[in-house]
């Protein structure tokens, strides 16, 4: 059971200065535009979940909003923030550095903001990556591009070394744009700076291609991908559709949440089988893949099967690897999926045609589409808006349509999943007209 205690943001300390953001709002320095320090975002949000707790209102878990304050933390003449992004490649990175640069320097007038090369990599000065000035002028266009100009990384970094550093290029307050492995390296980071008693925030932009990061809602560049992952199922479901017997299998990102596969077979309703990490299925008997997928190319000539990267791990050996994050590299599924149902089809004596779709790094290279542009700009005001209130060990996020503050703690301690007895699976089961039960 979460709790109160769980969703208290840390501080750097008492907030001494006025904000510069006061010439926006004249003589209405209102919660109009000004978060009120003593308002709060429950986190249940039914009446029902409210009176299981049995306690007052202000004692239920709630979260600590995220906007402007009417006073700050850092003395924007003097501030010196960080920026790095690690982990892998998702749409939108490049609008969050430009989001974050121009609201320090428009709004805030912070002129010193540095970004950091190729992830933790890049604060460690041994490997020889240049710290690099973000500007305006340098993030004018970015956004028009995917990936990241500051470059990433996977693997973590010593975090003595990276406070050095920070404390070397007097850095105020370091905003790091990553995932789960990332976030577990800002705690880390923030853990050496509170045994060095520093005063540099650090202030988390969660990015997960997966979706897979809990409280925050959803992650930026999400939305880009489900929407490329849903061309690429269009596209298989018009080959399969157009031959004899076809049948399009797609493979989508998704390791441990099959966010994606769900999202991108409801954008369509092409899919008629959508398979994920969350829930279990086998190939073989009554109720298996090849003689449901077999039942269904009989009744309507075709079918589309969407794979998660991640689904059926069970039905083959442990790789015993990891990559540079720790992940456990997974073995190919989707390679195990198509080699059964061709093998099924021949055995049956019946005629295959199958076209293999693999969109992958294609949909983590694009830029964000508008709808995440927006949504990435917004998560880097309020990130700014956190760091130069003196916040730091939290995230960013938005839970039903309200930007939050949400713990790094909370947020590394689990990961989101797609829950099998929950709604969205129930709206994919109602789309695909799958079994139930595929085990």
């Amino acid at each position: 059971m979460i709790t109160l205690a769980d969703l208290q943001v840390s501080s750097l300390g008492p907030c001494r200065y006025d904000s510069p953001l006061a010439s926006y709002v004249a003589d209405r320095q209102t919660n109009e535009y000004y978060v009120s320090e003593g308002d709060r975002v429950l986190y249940d949000d039914t009446i029902d979940l409210l009176e299981r707790r049995a306690e007052p209102v202000e004692r239920s878990p709630s979260f600590e909003p995220g906007g402007p304050r009417a006073r700050i933390f850092h003395d924007p003449a003097t501030t010196h923030v960080g920026v790095v992004t690690c982990g892998g490649l998702c749409p939108g990175l490049n609008d969050v550095i430009r989001a974050v640069t121009l609201e320090l320097y428009t709004h805030y007038g912070v002129t010193q903001v540095t970004g950091f090369q190729n992830g933790y990599a890049g604060l460690v000065p041994q490997l020889g990556f240049e710290p690099v000035s973000l500007t305006p002028g340098l993030v004018g266009s970015i956004n028009k591009r995917g990936g990241t100009v500051l470059g990433t990384s996977r693997g973590a970094q010593d975090p003595s070394v990276i406070v050095d550093r920070l404390v070397e290029l007097e850095i105020d307050a370091l905003i790091v744009i990553g995932g789960d492995g990332s976030m577990h390296g800002a705690h880390k980071i923030v853990e050496e700076i509170g045994r060095r008693g520093l005063a540099i925030g650090v202030v988390g932009i969660p990015k997960t291609i997966d979706n897979d990061i809990p409280h925050i809602g959803q992650s930026f560049g999400f939305a880009t991908a489900f929407s490329e992952a849903s061309k690429a199922i269009t596209a298989a479901h018009v080959e399969a559709e157009s031959a004899y017997n076809g049948v399009g299998l797609v493979k989508v990102m998704g390791r441990h949440a099959g966010f994606i596969a769900c999202y991108a077979a409801l954008a369509n309703h092409d899919a008629d089988f959508v398979l994920i990490p969350e829930v279990p299925f086998a190939l073989d008997g009554e109720n298996g893949l090849l003689r449901t997928l077999a039942r269904r190319v009989r009744a309507h000539g075709s079918a589309v099967v969407v794979l998660a990267e991640g689904a059926g791990q069970e039905l083959m050996p442990a790789t015993g690897k990891s990559d540079a994050s720790g992940n456990r590299r997974l073995g190919d599924i989707a390679a195990v999926v198509r080699a059964a149902i061709e093998k099924d089809f021949h055995d049956r004596g019946e005629p295959l045609t199958l076209k293999y779709l693999d969109p992958g790094y294609g949909i983590r290279a694009v830029p964000a589409d508008a709808a995440d542009s927006v949504y990435c700009a917004r998560l880097a005001q309020i990130a700014v808006h956190a760091a130069m209130s003196g916040r730091t060990d939290m995230v960013v996020g938005r839970r039903r349509h309200r930007f939050v503050h949400v713990p790094i703690p909370l947020v590394i301690e689990r990961r989101h999943s797609v829950a099998p007895d929950g709604d969205l699976w129930l709206s994919v089961l109602e789309s695909t007209a799958q079994p139930l039960d595929m085990s």
